[in-house]
């Protein structure tokens, strides 16, 4: 029987505060490192694991000292999906940003640059998980 290279999923919860947001970012190019094609996921799921850490912090309604959770898996379909637990009970919600509007952005480039998105319910019925798929980035053609 092979044995599987591939990680397997991933969980650490840091303080709600912006101010842990490149933890956040560090944590998943930590995970990246270990998958074969690792890189070709980084871009796209450092910007968006950034902008799902940074509305979970700025609009929840939980208490302040409420742990937030990031998960990372790799699923069979080679897909990268991300989990940004929070405590609050508001559910995301997606808008069209105006072209000068100076923030409402972040889940509109969740909604562009994933694969697949949303929202769920947390066991145990407190709080939820904004959830977001991503696909690898095609190698560069060869010159």
């Amino acid at each position: 029987m092979p044995i599987s290279r591939r990680p397997r999923a991933f969980a650490a919860r840091l303080d709600s505060r912006v101010e842990s947001t490149p933890l956040a970012r560090h944590l998943l190019r930590a995970y990246l490192a270990a998958l074969p094609a690792g890189d070709r996921y980084r871009d796209i799921a450092e910007l968006l694991l950034g902008e799902l850490f940074a509305n979970a912090v700025q609009h929840t309604d939980a208490p302040d000292d409420r742990l937030i959770e990031i998960r990372f898996a790799l699923t069979n379909g080679l897909l990268l999906r991300l989990e940004v637990h929070d405590a609050g009970s508001g559910r995301p919600t997606l808008n069209s940003p105006a072209f000068d509007d100076e923030h409402g952005r972040g889940l509109f480039l969740v909604n562009e640059l994933s694969a697949r998105w949303g929202c769920c319910p947390r066991a145990g019925g407190i709080g939820k998980f904004v959830w977001a798929l991503i696909a690898p980035t095609p190698f560069p053609l060869a010159a």
